[in-house]
């Protein structure tokens, strides 16, 4: 039962953030990351009603979505172009769109099963050299090319913060990219926050929190 129990102190913290700031709670949406999961840890996920599962890589959600029935998965790792055609089977939406090529990938699949896919633009907002995503200043021109491909449909932005002690230090990442957002489509959607800083990126304006070892560890 730990793993319902981890959910509910979740929803309580995410409760007392909105509470706090005026955001209705019915606005975040969580997003259980099942990365190196089993099946049965999996299937409690669901049932404690949550539905929106996330993987890291194409090759261990393939295997999973065959064994779990009930859930929508959403790809949040870096997505090689060589995997895109296997992703288009399993993902609803993809977080982790990081380059023009990448999403013509995407497009040039899509077409040929008659799919339009949801995606986010991820966005690298700190200097971090293994980071992925387009840099603030390349996001017009990502845009303004990735909005032309008929197969797509840019839901919002995504960023993965610097991992850093205190979950306030990673407040400036999340404002960024609100501010980029707001610059672009106010109405996109904003996936940040991750275990240890989700209520910091809700704070700072999160519609989808990514969250993994809070969810399955013994003692959050």
């Amino acid at each position: 039962m730990m793993i319902k129990e981890n959910i509910e102190k979740v929803y309580r913290q995410i409760e007392d953030v909105c509470a706090r700031r005026k955001i209705p709670a019915g606005k975040i949406t969580v997003l259980v990351v099942t990365k190196g999961r089993s099946i049965p840890e999996i299937q409690q996920v669901l049932n404690a009603g949550i539905s929106r599962l996330a993987e890291n890589r194409v090759q261990e959600a393939m295997a999973k979505y065959r064994l779990v029935t009930g859930a929508q998965w959403q790809m949040v790792g870096h997505l090689q172009t060589n995997k895109v055609k296997q992703a288009l089977q399993i993902f609803d939406l993809i977080h982790s769109v990081d380059s023009l090529r990448l999403a013509e990938e995407i497009d040039k699949e899509a077409a040929k099963i008659g799919k339009i896919q949801d995606l986010l633009l991820e966005v690298k907002t700190s200097a971090e050299p293994a980071k992925y995503g387009f840099i603030p200043q390349q996001l017009a021109a990502a845009v303004d090319g990735i909005t032309k491909l008929k197969h797509l449909r840019v839901k919002g932005l995504m960023t993965i913060a610097p991992a850093v002690k205190d979950p306030e230090q990673a407040r400036p990442f999340f404002r960024q990219l609100k501010e980029l957002r707001d610059r672009f489509n106010p109405d996109w959607l904003l996936s940040m926050g991750m275990s240890d800083d989700f209520r910091v990126a809700i704070e700072e304006g999160a519609d989808i929190v990514r969250l993994g070892r809070i969810i399955f560890q013994e003692h959050v």
